[in-house]
């Protein structure tokens, strides 16, 4: 593929909701322009971007696939996306190096969950958006409903540039609405040719509502026209794209990426009112303390930004990355400013799908890959020697869903730590934690689907076979009521035996007290040197378990008497008397199970409000406020303990039909109800 100056670049993200078609668009795009003979099908496994195995056989889209492609002098690098919710940091990433987003919509089902989330985070970036209405052939497709939608629910800046002609199996093209003709489509040849009569005073009236919303921008556009003088194609275009560069103007297109009808239309919109990386306000980095902007130079120092990582079985670690400024050459050297390693960018490539196409330079606003980088991960910036800057990584929602795994396979323990690595390089989305008092391994991902594609990456890609089991909830034990317990410890078997004795006194702390030890040993009743093992032995019984087996908490234990022999006392006979003094003490008073609580914080539709309240109070769960939040959201903060929301996301997720999200944090330890004891326990 040739270079192309800055100006002539178009990094657009395809998003919506899952099933709207943004793959088969992708797809017919390729085609349109010559870089693929026919498109392939997402059912039959054949599309260019989804090409993993695991996408093939979920027929859908699990991770961004960057597709590049030329058209009327211009590079668009097409950067397609997962629907399903579970990938929305494959979704962060996109929108991080994108320009512009084009919202696909399917005619049939219209504005959907995937689509208002979407358009949230675009909000959040403030990416410019578009919207291609898709599937006008299908059976019970509605132009003119969907359009209502988007304009109610993303407001007036929503502006139709096309009309549908003919209506599901009779739709074959589109009224432009700038230049008052229209495109005739038979087997993607399209015809240009007049409005059809059947609808040329709908196009009209339609029209001329555009025209007058478009110079409305422009003041002095705005007084010709009143005059009269009706502004050329061209004019309007350029007024439009200066409301689309500033996000407050949608241009809405239709079409049908399955019989390929109007998609050359979409792609001669995107080059001509869609924003360059030089339209673009410029990238925040920081340089040291201070904060600069950088802006798309190609004379500048290089600076780029790795927005995505592939584990590729061929050729092992492969960053995709955008140039912020600058022009990265092959063989370049680049410092990560986070790591501080020097970086030799060998081999450099683009990537239509899983091909890789070599290129010797990436200028500034274009987007390319590289192999073996020794230590960058996604989010990293590397730039040129002697001007160090660092973007902002990826920003992404905790995970809110867990499953316990382990190797299934001593051959497999060997290799889990590894494959665990790279599949988190490759998927920042995905946390692995390692909780030492339950002693398990937690992957934590979006939601069920989320973990059941990373279980099977790490099966087919690295070679690992994983079980799985329920996340255990981390438990504690504290002591009932104040006791004095006595801890004796004496053995003698031939030569020098074991003695020690100590006195102590425990009473429970408040929640979160942690241990306090308080030394009261008078008169020499144990030498100094054996008290901080009495306070080590016991530190080892609290984690070792109470009663009921969990780690023992929130105590004051006060050492207050004891005994030793001259000869049979040590250290670890001391230790030993402070475990069994805690144990007694345990055993005396009786101790009561901690529970973990949560603080949850979830955003839900206002009209939704009251079934998430009752299923919060089915969990056990306090409310703690509820406040009005923007887009007619509510925000619902409550305590919940941990148990009952081990699979919130999901109960959430059906809930709410997908609108609802939340986020969780530890807060505190409470009393587990007696009732709850048995089930806990197993006693």
């Amino acid at each position: 593929m040739a270079t192309f100056s800055t100006d002539k670049l178009r990094n657009v993200v395809l998003v919506g909701h899952g099933g709207s078609g943004k793959t088969t668009l992708a797809e017919a795009a390729l085609h349109a322009a010559g870089v693929i003979a026919r498109p392939g099908r997402v059912e039959d496994g054949t599309t260019v971007s989804d090409h993993d195995p695991a996408e093939k056989a979920r027929g859908s889209s699990l991770a961004m696939s960057v597709l590049p492609l030329e058209w009327k002098g211009h590079k668009i690098n097409l950067i397609d996306t997962p629907g399903d919710p579970d990938f929305v940091g494959e979704l962060h990433a996109a929108m991080r190096v994108a320009d512009m987003a084009v919202f696909v919509v399917s005619a049939v089902s219209g504005v959907e969950v995937g689509t208002e989330a979407a358009w949230r985070l675009a909000v959040t970036h403030d990416l410019p958006r578009m919207i291609f209405i898709n599937k006008l052939d299908r059976d019970r497709a509605d132009f003119t409903s969907v359009l209502e939608d988007l304009r109610s629910r993303f407001g007036a800046g929503v502006a139709p540039l096309e009309l549908p002609v003919g209506f599901e199996a009779d739709f074959r093209g589109v009224a432009d609405l700038l230049s008052d003709t229209a495109w005739l489509y038979d087997q993607a040849t399209a015809t240009h040719t007049e409005i059809p009569d059947e609808m040329a005073e709908l196009e009209h009236q339609v029209h001329d509502n555009l025209v007058e919303g478009i110079v409305v921008a422009d003041d002095a556009l705005m007084a010709r026209y009143l005059d009269g003088d009706v502004p050329s194609v061209e004019e309007l275009e350029h007024t439009m794209a200066v409301g689309v560069d500033d996000a407050t103007v949608f241009p809405v297109v239709c079409g049908s990426a399955l019989k390929e009808i109007a998609v050359d239309r979409l792609l001669d919109f995107i080059c001509e009112i869609g924003p360059s990386p030089l339209d673009r306000p410029p990238v925040e980095v920081r340089a040291g303390d201070i904060s600069v902007g950088v802006r798309p130079d190609v004379d500048a120092p290089a600076v780029a930004f790795v927005f995505k990582t592939v584990a590729d079985q061929f050729v092992g670690h492969v960053s995709l990355f955008k140039v912020i400024s600058g022009t990265v050459r092959s063989d370049d050297h680049l410092i990560n400013n986070r790591s501080g390693s020097d970086e030799r960018m060998h081999g450099l490539f683009t990537l239509t799908g899983a091909e890789h196409r070599a290129t010797g330079s990436v200028v500034a606003g274009d987007i390319a890959a590289v192999a073996k980088l020794n230590a960058t991960g996604t989010g990293d910036t590397l730039s040129t020697r002697g001007h160090p800057v660092s973007a902002p990584g990826i920003e992404l929602a905790p995970p809110a869903l867990g499953i316990g795994i382990k190797a299934r396979t001593p051959a497999d323990e060997d290799k889990l730590a590894d494959a665990l690595h790279r599949l988190l390089d490759e998927d920042p989305g995905l946390t692995v934690i390692r909780a030492a008092d339950t002693r398990q391994t937690v992957l934590r991902g979006a939601g069920e689907t989320h973990l059941s594609v990373a279980l099977e990456r790490l099966e087919s890609r690295f070679g690992v076979h994983i079980d799985t089991e329920p996340v255990r909830i981390g438990y504690r034990e504290t002591i009932s009521a104040q006791t004095e317990a006595e801890g004796r410890h004496k053995k003698q078997s031939g030569g020098h035996g074991q003695y020690g004795v100590c006195t102590v006194t425990v009473r429970p702390l408040e929640r979160g007290g942690g241990f306090r030890f308080v030394d009261r040993i008078v008169g020499g009743a144990i030498s100094r040197g054996y008290v901080p093992a009495v306070e080590k032995g016991i530190e080892e019984a609290m984690a070792s378990g109470g009663l009921h087996g969990f780690p023992v908490v929130d105590i004051e234990v006060e050492l207050t008497d004891g005994k030793e022999h001259s000869v049979d006392s040590s250290e670890m006979a001391f230790k030993t008397a402070g475990r069994l003094a805690l144990r007694s003490a345990l055993e005396q008073a009786g101790s009561v199970v901690l529970e973990p609580v949560e603080q949850i914080t979830v955003l839900v539709p206002s009209e939704m409000q009251g079934d998430v309240l009752g299923d919060l109070n089915a969990r056990r769960g306090r409310v703690q406020s509820t406040d009005p939040a923007a887009d007619g959201f509510q925000e619902i903060v409550a305590l919940v303990p941990a148990a009952e929301t081990v699979r919130y996301a999901v109960d959430l997720r059906s809930l709410t039909g997908g609108r609802g999200r939340f986020t969780a944090t530890h807060h505190h330890y409470d009393l587990l109800p007696a009732n709850l004891l048995a089930s806990v326990t197993g006693s």
